[in-house]
């Protein structure tokens, strides 16, 4: 069999490929490269899928995250609670506005944080929460969301995993993935479920004042042109990626269902396996499967991971670090230790071949490999 890739987006273009052309052929005639008409409509459109007020699309996932805490308008030494589980962006951004992140720890088995971490770790100083929707569902939103209210919290979702997700509140409502706090976060990079051609991002929100100040905020702080009214920075989503975006938009919910499809076959051929913990999907959210991530034991996963690649099938750990351990994140607060299910997960979780163009063959192929090695391992 032929190399197999972590993510196919050359298949996935190539079923595109007469509509993306000619979106990106709209835009070099028109000219518009930045600010066109394709990202005005590719807002529209998002917009209306996620049933959303506003949508403010910027340069990237990291972007959207800063703007967003910016918009909040939150200050040096306020402290920002977020999952150690997870990419460093979510801690970057408020490391570098001067904020003070406060980590805590995650489910076992959906690798989201948890309500009761995080009412944990509120103090007077705790003016917002991060919670990450990791690999592709929500996190306990609405207890999250309890809590926040209770405390006078702000709530950022990051959601740069998970757009094409719900979450099913106990009253019978129903939200899509960011956009139930008071910000919903997310990026456009190339592997994400909703993938440009590039770099690409975006938040969201319902609050007309929030959604006017991170506009200004990304335009480097302007409402009127040169009239600077707040410290912003220069974050926008192109107009070429944005005609992608519009296309790709069109076919999301065929690209998720065929995750879904993808992580079902996962299951049914690994479920049985005593050596291997599944993927556990939560009661209250859809699963979106930006990532399909196993835990395999400590003392497996790296040979695992090298009789795959010895047999063509690519694999990766997200994440190796927990970011309470992470160099560039040090802290006298926290030791090794201190975060047990965090820093066992980047022992033993193992991510496979996820994407909307899995065939059957290749499924089978490489679940054959996984159940060979525990056989003779």
């Amino acid at each position: 069999m032929e190399q197999i890739p972590m993510v196919d987006l050359k298949s996935q273009y190539l079923k595109i490929k007469d509509e993306v052309d000619a979106a990106i052929q709209e835009v070099l005639d028109s000219t518009a490269f930045v600010r066109g008409e394709s990202v005005s409509r590719f807002q529209r459109h998002f917009e209306e899928y996620l049933g959303i007020k506003h949508v403010v699309p910027v340069g990237n996932g990291t972007d959207a995250l800063q703007i967003a805490l910016m918009a909040l308008g939150l200050r040096p030494g306020d402290e920002v609670i977020t999952p150690t589980f997870t990419f460093i962006a979510t801690a970057e951004v408020v490391a570098l506005l001067g904020l003070t992140p406060v980590v805590v720890d995650v489910d076992p088995h959906t690798f989201c944080m948890t309500a009761e971490a995080v009412e944990k770790a509120i103090t007077p100083k705790t003016k917002a929460v991060v919670p990450v929707h990791l690999f592709g569902q929500n996190a306990e939103m609405e207890a999250i969301l309890k809590l926040a209210e209770k405390h006078h919290l702000f709530v950022v979702e990051d959601a740069c995993q998970s757009i094409g997700s719900e979450y099913h509140f106990s009253d019978g409502i129903v939200k899509k993935s960011g956009c139930m706090g008071h910000i919903g976060c997310t990026s456009f990079f190339p592997s994400k479920n909703l993938g440009c051609f590039g770099d690409g991002g975006a938040l969201f929100t319902d609050d007309d004042e929030l959604a006017a100040a991170a506009r200004s905020i990304a335009n480097h702080g302007m409402t009127v042109r040169y009239h600077h009214d707040r410290v912003g920075v220069n974050s926008r989503l192109d107009s070429i990626q944005a005609a992608v975006l519009d296309v790709k938009l069109k076919h999301l919910d065929e690209y998720v269902a065929n995750r879904r499809a993808a992580a079902a076959f996962y299951d049914a051929a690994l479920s049985d396996m005593p050596q291997i913990t599944i993927p556990r999907k939560s009661t209250r959210s859809t699963h979106s499967y930006h990532q399909y991530t196993i835990q395999v034991p400590e003392e497996k996963r790296n040979a695992l991971q090298n009789f795959l690649r010895e047999n063509g099938i690519p694999s990766m750990i997200y994440y190796p670090i927990p970011l309470h351990l992470q160099k560039a994140y040090a802290d006298a607060r926290y030791k090794e230790g201190d975060f047990p299910v965090a820093e066992r997960l980047s022992k033993v979780v193992l991510s496979l071949p996820m994407h909307s163009e899995l065939k059957e063959d290749v499924l089978s192929f490489m679940t054959d490999k996984i159940r060979t090695f525990f056989s003779v391992g």
